[in-house]
């Protein structure tokens, strides 16, 4: 620590002047050193990132035909079911047959 006492006003001033130049010169740009590297880690960030697009495109890829799969199977099943209805389901004819059997049965019953 610097002696104060006894100092007179004008160097104490040039004192505390020294101090904050100091402080201020250790916020001040640097100049900065050349990195020898730089060209060939830009090279190699773009293979990686080519890399790394082709993966997440393999994958979406993989995804779309899963859930393309899924659909053409729900459709499918969703036509197996209207197929089973439509045969299930008797027709105008038959449905009108059925409807005077029961009629005739009721009355020769009574």
């Amino acid at each position: 620590m610097n002696e104060t006492k006894g100092a007179r006003l004008a160097d104490r001033l040039k004192t505390a002047a020294e101090a904050k130049q100091a402080l201020l010169a250790k916020f001040k740009p640097r100049p900065a050193a050349a990195d020898p590297l730089f060209a060939e880690r830009g090279v190699e960030a773009a293979a990686e990132l080519k890399a790394v697009r082709a993966e997440r495109q393999a994958v979406r890829a993989v995804r779309k035909a899963a859930v393309d799969a899924a659909a053409a199977g729900a459709l499918a099943l969703a036509e197996l079911k209207a197929a089973r209805k439509r045969a299930k389901a008797p027709t105008a004819a038959e449905a009108k047959d059925k409807r005077d059997a029961k009629y005739a049965a009721r009355k020769s019953r009574l």
